[in-house]
């Protein structure tokens, strides 16, 4: 290889990454709400996809169940070729030669009563539509809440990132003043070196902050299945903190989840299908009966029209005695002429029809039916059983939520005295070091215990707010 050579697929392979580089930065976008990530989630998402795709298996299906109600009709159509001894289909007699044959029909059948079989698969198979939307919703609700979560943790993190530059913003400014007080004099440089320490672990916080919120918009991205965007910016829709606890009491909620939440509805569902899954295999205990009809015609080479022509007088084997003679006996011959019959006319000649009512009775088929009418019983347990651990979990799950909302409401009623103490103290702290009552450490002192303060109030903030979406979540009213 020469270095013309490796200098072109040097410039190709930086063109490509840049190419590609350029289109994924188009793809992702550079501004999102709340709204707007929801939507793209649920268009994306791997999960919402195969709940669209079973929903619509079980709308296929319930459309065939319907259509098992209509009649079926069917047509026959073969030509062929038969050698050596066959019997002719036009005159039902062995003949012994190629015979060329055609037969067409047309027959349906019509079932009036199997053991209202069709008519309750056709209930079972909508009720399993039914569930498979409530499986759809719920996936959809499910990452709907995921979204907020993630939404949430970025304006958690950016906020953050806002706390931890002010504070070194406030840092940045003692040590400035510090610096120039130094070169007059007036205060000693192990105050000023201590500033600086405080300004390092500011700084240091500030990287952690940004690598923490970088991490929290990859999640995101993920979680849209869109290119990931480190300058994405999310549209901030903030909150306000309630003045009292989240409205509800537990076992209100609890009862509005169990008759709102589409989880639950799906469990019902599959109960109620599984109940007509057993009177679908019961069926097969009766008869079938249904009405029938066929219509068809053939057609035969063989077949053949003769057409009289002349009579001739021929002579037979036979005789009569006429005065001890043998005399002859002569007989009348019609003479015809022969002419097969074309394939039209045929069919049309031809044509036959039959109707009627019949019946199918089962005796025996191996206990076939006796053991899925047992399977379909232990199908309806089995769903039975679902729906009492889906309520369980449900239960727990609202129980859980609902302790953390408490918790969070408690912390963030305790962070705030905290907050506001710490800010009074600390604005109190720095007149006195600025004005050098106090030393460093008593002034560094005040500053981190309002520094946590401040962040750990932002974070209970979010953190509340989020477990207040999942208990609107569980009753129905999750709003973006």
């Amino acid at each position: 290889m020469n270095s013309m050579t490796k200098y072109c697929i040097i410039i190709a392979t930086i063109f490509l990454t840049v190419f590609f580089s350029d289109a994924n930065a188009q793809n992702a976008p550079s501004r999102l709400t709340l709204q707007q990530a929801v939507d793209i989630a649920l268009k994306n998402n791997i999960q919402v996809k195969q709940s669209s795709l079973r929903l619509e298996t079980a709308e296929i299906n319930s459309k065939q169940a319907r259509a098992d109600m209509l009649p079926n009709l069917n047509g026959n159509f073969n030509y062929g070729w038969n050698n050596g001894r066959n019997i002719d289909p036009f005159t039902n007699t062995y003949v012994n030669q190629q015979i060329q044959g055609s037969n067409i029909s047309v027959s349906g059948q019509w079932n009036l009563f199997n053991g209202l079989q069709v008519h309750n698969n056709k209930k079972q198979q909508a009720l399993s539509e039914e569930a498979s939307k409530m499986d759809l919703q719920q996936i959809k609700d499910n990452t709907t809440l995921l979204v907020m979560m993630n939404y949430l943790q970025v304006l958690n993190n950016e906020d953050l990132l806002q706390n931890v530059k002010n504070q070194a913003e406030v840092t940045s400014k003692q040590v400035e003043r510090l610096d120039i007080m130094v070169k007059e004099g007036s205060v000693g440089m192990y105050l000023l070196a201590d500033m600086k320490g405080q300004l390092s672990n500011d700084n240091v916080g500030i990287v952690n902050a940004a690598n923490s919120l970088e991490l929290a918009k990859l999640n995101l991205c993920q979680l849209l299945n869109i290119p990931f965007n480190k300058d994405l910016q999310l549209e901030r829709n903030d909150v306000p903190m309630p003045t009292g606890i989240y409205p509800g009491k537990e076992d209100e909620i609890i009862k509005t989840a169990l008759d709102n939440l589409a989880l639950i509805k799906a469990s019902d569902l599959r109960i109620q299908s599984a109940e007509k899954g057993i009177k679908v295999e019961q069926a097969s205990y009766y008869p079938i009966v249904g009405l029938y009809g066929n219509l068809f015609s053939n057609y035969s080479s063989a077949a053949s029209l003769n057409t009289p022509t002349t009579i001739v007088d021929q002579p037979t084997n036979d005789y009569v005695l006429i005065n001890n003679i043998k005399n002859p006996v002569i007989t009348p011959v019609q003479n015809y002429t022969s002419e097969n019959i074309k394939y039209a006319n045929q069919m049309k000649n031809n044509v036959g029809s039959s109707f009627g009512v019949g019946a199918q009775i089962p005796l025996f088929n191996n206990f076939r039916t006796r053991f899925r009418v047992a399977q379909a019983k232990v199908n309806l347990k089995t769903a039975e059983v679902e729906r009492e651990n889906t309520e369980l979990q449900l239960r727990q799950n609202i129980e859980q939520a609902y302790a953390n909302m408490t918790a969070s409401f408690n912390r963030y009623k305790a962070y705030l005295d905290q907050y506001t103490n710490y800010q009074e103290s600390f604005r109190a702290y720095e007149i006195r070091f600025n004005a050098g009552t106090i030393n460093s450490v008593e002034y560094l002192t005040a500053k981190n215990n309002f520094d946590r303060a401040t962040i750990n109030l932002t974070q209970v903030r979010y953190e509340y707010i989020f477990r207040t979406k999942i208990l609107d979540y569980y009753q129905g009213k999750l709003v973006l």
